[in-house]
């Protein structure tokens, strides 16, 4: 049930939020910051920036939080806040990220491989996170968090070619760490 211990526990932490109550604001941040961190930190460079971004998020979640209804889950209320405050600051950093991809475009790191040579979910996630910015957002937002093409034109404010585009771009280099990697794997 979204972290928390109990609805009502949840819902009174809520409601002091609401009433300017730090402690209770406090607790809502400590509570969900792990969750921030990781949904923030898929559509980052570094964790500086994700820790930028889930501050920005909780700013806006405390702005808005009397538009929350209890009846929804708040987990996904929340990440929503916060796929939003990211996007906001990765168009921010367009211009910074855009000189960074053509430098780094297909000078990806090597991922570490688990004992048993198959690759796992951190390994897979640190792969993702090594793609280059406007990749990573479009992958991330289209396979990770389920968003269509149009939604994510909508939202970065691109066609949705360009979508398809990097979503497809970022398969491929994907692709290829991968097999790279199982190549240095069969030769060990």
């Amino acid at each position: 049930m979204d972290g928390q211990k109990t609805l009502p526990d949840f819902l009174t932490t809520v409601e002091e939020c609401l009433a300017g109550d730090r402690a209770a604001q406090k607790k809502l941040y400590e509570d969900h910051f792990g969750f921030a961190m990781s949904v923030c930190f898929r559509y980052c460079k570094t964790k500086d920036e994700a820790l930028e971004v889930v501050n920005d998020g909780f700013l806006k979640v405390f702005q808005n939080l009397s538009k929350y209804k209890p009846t929804h889950s708040f987990k996904n209320w929340f990440k929503r806040i916060l796929i939003n405050a990211s996007i906001d600051f990765y168009r921010s950093q367009q211009k910074h990220y855009y000189q960074q991809d053509i430098d780094t475009a297909y000078s990806l790191a090597s991922a570490e491989q688990n004992a048993e040579g198959n690759l796992g979910h951190a390994e897979l996630m640190m792969l993702v996170h090594q793609l280059p910015q406007t990749y990573k957002t479009n992958f991330s937002l289209f396979a990770i968090d389920g968003y269509s093409h149009e939604e994510i034109s909508k939202m970065l404010d691109i066609s949705v070619g360009t979508s398809k585009s990097n979503v497809s771009r970022a398969r491929k280099v994907l692709r290829q760490e991968i097999e790279m990697i199982q190549k240095r794997m069969n030769t060990l």
